[in-house]
């Protein structure tokens, strides 16, 4: 294997399979992101999301996705034209991975694809003196999905940022404020199979714990745009305050919980969620 890659994976410390697992995940994801950065995608398009968080600000739990927003709205993007310099950019690391775009079953601006390649055959690629593979069943794949948004709300801002591994790459990015204001919508307005993602429960404390300011003018596109909001609403943040506190009285947190365990180490710090916690922390939230 490649030795910057190996270095990648021993940085990582993993001991149980599951967080192996994960390791190579996210080696994956920031080799795909160099990629992508070699190739020129970052000139039109910028990253932003919970794996975003976790590479650029040190957000403590494993993310399986990697999600981008173009600048600007461009209906004519099209996602696989990048997949031959992606394809090509992975393999050099010694990676056997395949890309496959994910076809819309509606109507929808975000398009996908998901970069998928043998589990068995990467754990003993990355990790070739051990031995306890043998209940991997061959045909499990390892799979990252990412997607586009070529229909971005306005008022985002952005920054550049560099990372060193696997080879020097340059990242464009979505900054604190407007990170923090994408996961503000997907609080107050995602559900995932009728269930809030505790997963960004967990995200909302950790921006909180940072004193990050959310972006107010691109939580109201972003909430417009999902029609959360309409056009003749003024969002301060005294509302977004009352809609995320009314939002926390509806919230299971059980369930939420449960969403996040299998990403996160620490699961005593979920021991705390509740409507009380989540509306008193509220209290610190500051915009601009």
């Amino acid at each position: 294997m490649d030795t910057l890659i190996n270095q990648m994976v021993k940085a990582y410390n993993a001991k149980t399979i599951y967080d192996q697992k994960n390791a190579i995940k996210e080696v994956i994801q920031e080799i795909v992101l160099c990629g992508l950065s070699r190739s020129g995608f970052f000139r039109t398009a910028a990253f932003y999301g919970g794996t975003a968080l976790r590479i650029f600000y040190g957000l403590d739990r494993f993310s399986e996705d990697l999600d981008f927003s173009l600048a600007v709205k461009n209906e004519s993007f099209d996602i696989t034209t990048y997949f031959p310099i992606l394809e090509k950019e992975v393999k050099a690391f010694g990676l056997h991975v395949e890309i496959v775009e994910r076809k819309k079953v509606r109507d929808s601006h975000i398009q996908s694809a998901f970069l998928k390649g043998n589990t068995k055959e990467h754990l003993l690629l990355f990790y070739p003196n051990e031995s306890n593979f043998a209940d991997i069943a061959s045909n499990e794949l390892i799979k990252i999905k990412f997607e586009v948004d070529v229909n971005p709300p306005p008022f985002a801002n952005f920054e550049r940022k560099y990372r060193l591994q696997p080879v020097p790459y340059e990242v464009n990015l979505y900054d604190e404020s407007s990170l923090f204001a994408g996961k503000l919508h997907a609080v107050l307005g995602r559900s995932w199979k009728n269930r809030i993602k505790g997963r960004d429960l967990y995200d909302y404390v950790f921006y909180l714990s940072r004193g990050a300011i959310v972006n107010l003018q691109h939580l109201r596109a972003r909430l417009m745009q999902s029609g959360h909001v309409t056009e003749q609403d003024n969002l301060s943040i005294d509302l977004v305050k009352q809609m995320l506190c009314e939002r926390f009285n509806m919230m299971n947190f059980e369930q939420a919980k449960r969403d996040v365990l299998p990403f996160i180490h620490d699961t005593s710090v979920l021991s705390l969620w509740s409507t009380d916690f989540f509306t008193q922390i509220t209290e610190n939230l500051r915009g601009k």
